[in-house]
Order: structure tokens, then C-alpha cells, then sequence
């Protein structure tokens, strides 16, 4: 697989096989990711594999804490704007009904939403789950360079024949995950990716969220 089609075929993958991936896989995929540009060459990413016991702990513990505190924990950043306005409320709202027309759970059925939302905390059935953290002291570009890391991540992954979902939905227990993880207080947690092999036969693993035409985002000066 090239990289145009790893790009053009990735996807938010949200069911997994069971089928093991060993720690060199991973560490081949992230011997590769640590190539992705980095202004300065500051590469301030650091990266928290779980998988194996490590992961099974990770989840129970996290389960524990939603019994404990269902509401979550106060965020560290957003997801999303408070106030989320068109075209992209639009796109938000589009992806996330056709999402569960696939998985078959009406609206009016919120119980079955929120139980596939707490799959997210399962790593959606991967075997390995990663987590993203950066110093507290970086900002903006810093940040944008973790984007980079992490997308690379996802297409080296891509052209060994493996599947991932970045999960943003780790921000309201980043609290738990980052003691779990031993992260200290000059780090702060992003966000998780779950890895592993897709279930080719889940019917949610055939959502591909659409994407506008270029002339829409695009402006180009020749003169």
C-alpha cells in the first residue's frame, strides 16, 4: 500500500478482531512515526502503550471510575467548541447519525448510544491501545506536530495491514488515565488510539465520513 492510498482509505475504525499484535509491530510502526516533521525538531511527543495485562488493567480501572463518577471528569481541553456552529456542527451531526444508522440504534434509543460510546473505553475489542501526552510547557505548533506524529502513526499502520482509531473520547477521564500511566504534573494527556486488526464484517467499519471538494477550503493566489 502507498501513501496516497493509506490516506485515502484510513479510517475511525470501531470494531476489532481479537487477533494479538506483537510489541515489534508496534515498535516497527513507531520506529517509523518518529520521522514525522517536527518544527525545531523539538519531537515533543511522548507515547504510553497498553496492551496485554497492562491493557486489561487499564480498562478495569477505568471501569471503576465510570461506576464511580459517570459524569466524568472535569476536561483539560475541548473536544469541540462550546458553541459549535455550521458547516461544521453539520458535518459533526452527519458522521455520528450515519455512524449509528450502520450500527443500527435509533435516536430515540439512548441507553444503546451511550453503550457504544463506553466501547470507545474498551479500545473498541483492539488488543493495544496507545495514549499521547505533551509538556505542559508547548503550545500551539507543539501540538500540531503531535497531530502529525499521531497520523503517521495511523498510516504506517495502514500499510502493515493494521487498523486505528483516534479516540478523542479518553478526554473525560484523562484524570484516571494519566495516574494510571504515572504521567507527572508537567505532562499533559491528549488523547488515545486504538490498534489492532479490523472486523471486516462489523457493519460500522464501513462508515467513511465524507469530505468536501477542495475548491471549498482551498484559495489560491496566482497573481
Amino acid at each position: 500500500m502507498n501513501v496516497i492510498d493509506a490516506i485515502k482509505s484510513r479510517i475511525s475504525t470501531r470494531a476489532f478482531l481479537d487477533t494479538p499484535v506483537s510489541k515489534k509491530q508496534l515498535r516497527d510502526i513507531l520506529d517509523i512515526a518518529r520521522w514525522a516533521p517536527s518544527g525545531g525538531n523539538l519531537q515533543p511527543w511522548r507515547v504510553h502503550v497498553v496492551m496485554g495485562k497492562g491493557r486489561d488493567r487499564l480498562v478495569e480501572t477505568v471501569k471503576k471510575s465510570i461506576t464511580e463518577n459517570p459524569m466524568g471528569e472535569a476536561p483539560e481541553i475541548a473536544v469541540y467548541p462550546p458553541k459549535l456552529q455550521d458547516p461544521w456542527r453539520a458535518r459533526r451531526f452527519e458522521v455520528g447519525e450515519t455512524m449509528y444508522q450502520l450500527l443500527d440504534i435509533p435516536r430515540e434509543d439512548k441507553p444503546a448510544r451511550i453503550n457504544h460510546l463506553l466501547r470507545n473505553y474498551e479500545f473498541f475489542g483492539a488488543p493495544v491501545g496507545l495514549f499521547f501526552s505533551i509538556n505542559r510547557q508547548f503550545d500551539k505548533g507543539q501540538w500540531a506536530h503531535l497531530g502529525m506524529f499521531m497520523q503517521s502513526i495511523a498510516l504506517a499502520a495502514a500499510e502493515l495491514g493494521l487498523a486505528t482509531c483516534m479516540q478523542e473520547a479518553w478526554v473525560p477521564r484523562a484524570k484516571t488515565v494519566s495516574t494510571f500511566l504515572g504521567l507527572g504534573d508537567d505532562e499533559q494527556l491528549y488523547c488515545g488510539m486504538a490498534l489492532g486488526y479490523a472486523d471486516k464484517s462489523a457493519d460500522v467499519n464501513r462508515l467513511r465520513s465524507s469530505r468536501i471538494p477542495v475548491d471549498e477550503f482551498t484559495t489560491f493566489i496566482t497573481d
